[in-house]
């Protein structure tokens, strides 16, 4: 058995730990289990919603606590249920939503397992983001700001699933809009997400060590775009992928292979060992 270094190891999922085409790759999955066996723990922390990301970490064989939802839910992937579930009122999230509206632009808003969508059914790019996700979308019969504020539900957060070339544009909107009382940043090139602020990818890295007792400086933390920038700063190694967007480059300690050549597996191997 080797000697552990960096005790926990948190890893995005989409864009760090599968490649592009949606594949654990049998290096990645190898140094995964191999770490486990010898004593770290291993963590995924992702933007997808619970029900998402819940099939993909119980396939890799891992176990104790997973992160979705940009940090927002915390929950246990043996059993599914919630350690920690935070979230928007109903009010907050139709506020967004009503933004968005006024923008014309496509909204995908998320409340537990559902997914509420103003993007027609047949439209390809939904049905992309469902494939992927292997969530189905619900189409309220009326704008989205109106079916939110109707109710008393808690919102995880607001989505709009764009084209690369408006990405920027809406990030800045809404980063102005939404400065000091939402959360907002991108995932992938075509998604820019409202959150809660401080449910982020940092303080759910801070949740996790807190819970397996493990030291800050003893974390590591990988990513490939700006929602897992706060998770990569406050790790005591933050990584970006060979892949990874420049704002997230920019804020890491170390920058790895591309996804799409194992990086997790290089993270694991260099950082996860004494003398790695």
């Amino acid at each position: 058995m080797s000697q552990i270094n960096a005790k926990l190891i948190v890893s995005d999922f989409d864009g760090t730990l599968i490649t592009s085409d949606q594949r654990v790759l049998p290096e990645v999955r190898s140094a995964i289990s191999q770490y486990i066996a010898d004593g770290g723990i291993f963590a995924v922390c992702t933007g997808r919603m619970l029900a998402s990301i819940l099939p993909q970490v119980r396939s890799l064989g891992l176990e104790g606590l997973v992160v979705a939802c940009q940090g927002t839910v915390i929950a246990d992937i043996k059993s599914g249920e919630f350690i920690r579930c935070g979230g928007m009122s109903a009010a907050e999230a139709a506020e967004i939503c009503r933004a968005l509206e006024e923008l014309g632009a496509p909204i995908n808003a998320y409340s537990g397992d559902d997914l509420f969508t103003n993007i027609p059914e047949d439209n390809k790019y939904l049905r992309l983001y469902e494939k992927i996700t292997g969530i189905v979308g619900k189409h309220p019969q009326m704008p989205i700001s109106q079916y939110i504020g109707s109710g008393n539900e808690k919102w995880q957060k607001v989505a709009s699933l764009c084209r690369p070339a408006d990405r920027q544009g809406l990030l800045e909107y809404l980063s102005q809009k939404f400065a000091g009382r939402f959360d907002v940043t991108c995932s992938a090139d075509v998604l820019v997400e409202v959150s809660p602020l401080g449910d982020d990818k940092g303080n759910a890295l801070k949740f996790l060590a807190n819970h397996y007792g493990i030291a800050m400086e003893n974390t590591v933390a990988i990513g490939d775009n700006l929602n897992d920038r706060s998770m990569v700063v406050a790790a005591g190694t933050g990584v970006a992928v060979g892949n990874a967007v420049e704002g997230l480059k920019d804020a890491a300690d170390f920058i790895s292979l591309s996804n799409d050549e194992g990086a997790v597996a290089q993270v694991i191997k260099k950082f996860g060992y004494i003398n790695g």
